[in-house]
């Protein structure tokens, strides 16, 4: 691999959590400029904001994802979007939606309940049981980020991208690591846990898949129906 390449490489992993910071920052200022003084003010509308600061943000990530593979000279079949030979884009998509609803499903009836115990029990910087409603305050904007952007996105960044270069300078184990340990970060509005929840988890299963099925199809699709079914939890309670 290429200086070069590396260096783009670590720029676009360590980049998507400023993005949301920067995001937060620009809200807060915002807000502060509309007139509003208060603090708790303040964080309030920024709270309210967060379904809004995602679609800027996974905006931001797809023009961060254009300009790496433009860099490293890529294509998109090169990260996985096109499967190899004998496999049927169909059959992949199959293949990750299975254990991505059977995700869904466990995040909202057992990872989710459990995330917030563990919250209450040994404390986190995000109030226990918040992430949810949060996130279903606005359901088109969250709609657009989590279910339309996200998968797309994060699967090209995380999984096509920077997995496929981790792979070519890392042992399997050690790349897959790397990759869960960014996308649980750039998950870290959600809390200490929640960075563990999408990082192990969620991030484990999305890199084991493509790992497995040498093309982003399977992940893309468990990860789209993960979201889905979060965002029927979070906009349907």
């Amino acid at each position: 691999m290429k200086k070069a390449s590396l260096r783009t490489l670590w720029l676009t992993l360590s980049l998507p959590p400023v993005l949301f910071l920067l995001a937060i920052i620009g809200a807060s200022i915002y807000f502060g400029a509309s007139g509003l003084t208060d603090a708790s003010q303040i964080e309030q509308r920024v709270t309210a904001s967060t379904p809004v600061l995602l679609v800027i943000v996974q905006v931001g990530l797809l023009a961060l994802l254009f300009w790496a593979l433009r860099r490293d000279g890529l294509t998109w079949s090169q990260i996985g979007w096109k499967p190899a030979e004998g496999q049927a884009a169909w059959r992949e998509f199959i293949l990750g939606a299975i254990p991505g609803i059977a995700l869904g499903f466990l995040y909202i009836f057992g990872l989710s309940p459990l995330m917030t115990a563990a919250q209450r029990a040994f404390g986190d910087y995000v109030p226990a049981g918040e992430l949810l409603p949060t996130l279903g305050s606005a359901a088109l904007p969250f709609f657009i980020a989590n279910v339309l952007f996200a998968p797309f996105v994060e699967e090209s960044i995380y999984r096509g991208y920077a997995l496929t270069r981790l792979l070519g300078r890392f042992s399997q184990p050690a790349a897959i690591v790397i990759s869960c340990v960014f996308f649980g970060l750039l998950h870290w509005s959600g809390g200490f846990w929640y960075i563990l929840l999408t990082g192990i988890v969620a991030g484990g299963l999305f890199a084991g898949l493509f790992t497995w099925r040498k093309n982003i199809i399977a992940p893309f699709a468990a990860h789209l129906l993960l979201n889905l079914l979060e965002f029927l939890l979070t906009t349907l309670r």
